[in-house]
């Protein structure tokens, strides 16, 4: 198979627990005011405090849509917009008496390299094309698009490797394109991630099942306790439901109310469960090694040399057209040469070692707010320095906050967890943040870095629910930006996984790869960074994963070091 493939309940707070958060307030202040000699005592003074209770008042019946229909004209507008950024091509309807047969086999599938433009030998800088063809069980070709295929060209000798990307034709024939940059031999390998089938039910369970992630919140006072269903919407009885949506944000949050306690008792939040509801011809669509992350074989050659370009000054950027309804113009971000992540954005990327990294963020504080996936950077940054210290904070080590503290080298690296929908096992309500709300609190400046990690627990919801999350993301980084101009703001990209049933049927490459497109557009334009986390998952030789090993996870890092540290004097 190819490389390509491999791929409790929280109890009322105890004084410890106050004291530590208080401790972790006052030594963030502290490390802050190390870093700043003119602070602006002003932009310290607290902010009007926002009852968590004060929406959390129950309503007579549950809300009989999904609060993902009640979009702003702002927020409609924005997704208007976004329309052709995840537009997909329409993809099959599966009837009653659908079979396998009939939907794509990656096996009896194949690609083909083209002949170079103008012929002669292929040279670094030239563009690649690939011909995909999609056949049935049966070997017939297909005659609709909407697959989800995945790319990459590579090189294992020099541990090399670029995404392609790949082009939907509508009529079951695809093409891929890759940019050449190194000298050798340079093998493609496609992947079917998904039939186009498989979008179809994928498109029908967010549809239809929008909340079949659920979640429970514990509600406790004295003696009395109880447990109940939360969401992005509720929907289906007469109880009555507790909003708990955030009066700053407007992000929506409700949780249906218990029969003895009122909606101010809640204590927790967590995942519940998954609700899964499908048919056993749509359950055959997502089977490993059948029609999920298999390798299509080429019809001849798979692989091409490339010879040296010595007239080559820059990468072209290649222009590919899709039907008659959009042109695109697109590059790699990057490549891997000899396992070393080369960016082609103009940013000089270093190779950190735990020296390198303790001169590059002395003096420095890295905020990170998001998911599991940027909570590995911050793993990554407090097992890699000896100096930096976690302090515990008694709180949860999926959900934080965390913080770790070298006070040698004035360091401060903390994380916090975004609020819901967030799928971890259990948190306290009181440390449930949305990030817009604590950049606000941010003081920022040049010694000041902001990790964004926000994507994969948005999957199971239509992609409103995203939109209006990263769109009070953006306008919080615009005023941070605003009041602190030499902040590092720093957005981690959606990455595919590894694949199973329960896996794509909550957090699909095809949902995360919509998300993907989503997030780049509505960051492109600002001051942001992007770390590409995409193409560095697709272009490596290891598995898809969710977190991904080591080697890619610290040329992760030396991006995001690079990007903080960009002309320091630091010895690698």
């Amino acid at each position: 198979m190819s490389s390509l493939v491999r791929g409790g309940i929280c109890r009322p707070f105890r004084s410890l627990k106050c004291i530590s958060v208080a401790i972790f307030t006052l030594c963030s202040i502290i490390l802050v005011l190390l870093y700043k000699g003119n602070i602006n005592w002003m932009s310290l003074k607290p902010k009007n405090k926002v009852s968590r209770t004060a929406t959390a008042k129950p309503s007579a019946q549950p809300v009989s849509t999904c609060s993902f229909d009640s979009l702003s004209p702002e927020e409609l507008l924005v997704f208007d917009s976004l329309k052709d950024v995840i537009f997909w091509p329409e993809t099959p309807s599966l009837k009653s008496d659908s079979s396998l047969n009939d939907t794509s086999d990656p096996r009896r599938s194949s690609f083909t390299i083209l002949p170079r433009s103008g012929g002669g030998s292929w040279r670094v800088g030239d563009q690649l094309q690939v011909s995909i063809t999609i056949r049935d069980f049966h070997g017939r070709p297909k005659k609709s698009g909407g697959d989800v295929l995945l790319a990459r060209l590579h090189n294992s000798t020099f541990h090399a490797g670029v995404a392609g990307h790949v082009v939907d034709h509508r009529n079951g024939s695809y093409s891929a394109f890759f940019s050449l940059l190194w000298e050798g031999r340079a093998q493609v390998e496609v992947v079917l991630v998904h039939p186009s089938e498989a979008v179809t039910v994928l498109q029908k369970l967010t549809e239809e099942q929008p909340d079949r992630i659920y979640f429970n919140s514990l509600f406790w006072s004295g003696s009395v306790s109880e447990t109940t269903t939360c969401n992005v919407c509720l929907t289906g009885t007469q109880q009555k439901f507790c909003d708990y949506s955030d009066l700053r944000t407007g992000e929506p949050w409700f949780c249906y109310k218990p029969h003895k306690l009122d909606c101010d008792a809640r204590i927790s939040h967590a995942r519940g469960g998954f609700r899964q509801n499908l048919k056993p011809t749509e359950e055959k669509l997502f089977q490993c090694d059948v029609n999920m992350k298999v390798s299509i074989p080429a019809s001849g050659p798979e692989n091409i040399d490339v010879l040296p370009n010595p007239k080559v000054q820059k990468i072209n950027v290649p222009i590919y057209k899709h039907g008659n309804r959009m042109t695109f113009k697109t590059r790699p971000s990057g490549y891997y040469y000899k396992g070393a992540w080369q960016a082609l954005d103009g940013t000089r990327v270093h190779q950190f070692n735990s020296r390198a990294i303790s001169q590059c963020l002395e003096g420095k504080a890295v905020l990170f707010y998001g998911d599991s996936t940027v909570r590995q950077w911050y793993e990554y940054l407090t097992n890699s320095l000896p100096g930096l210290k976690e302090f515990d904070l008694q709180t949860s080590k999926q959900s934080g906050p965390l913080m770790a503290l070298d006070y040698v080298n004035k360091i401060l690296v903390t994380f916090r967890s975004h609020g819901p929908p967030i799928r971890f096992a259990s948190s306290s309500v009181s440390q449930l943040q949305y990030v817009a709300n604590e950049l606000d609190r941010v003081i920022g400046g040049s010694n000041t870095v902001v990790v964004i990690g926000v994507w994969s627990h948005f999957s199971t919801f239509p992609v409103e629910v995203y939109v209006r999350r990263l769109l009070n993301i953006r306008k919080a980084v615009a005023r941070l930006l605003n009041r602190a101009p030499g902040t590092t703001v720093v957005v981690r990209t959606a990455n595919p996984k590894e694949m199973t049933l329960y896996e794509s049927l909550t957090n699909s490459d095809w949902f995360s790869l919509q998300r993907d497109k989503i997030l780049r557009e509505i960051f492109r334009g600002t001051k942001v960074k992007l770390v590409d986390a995409w193409e560095m998952i697709l272009a490596h030789h290891l598995p898809h994963k969710l977190h991904p090993d080591s080697d890619i996870l610290k040329n992760m890092v030396d991006v995001l070091l690079s990007f903080a540290c960009p002309l320091a004097d630091i010895q690698l």
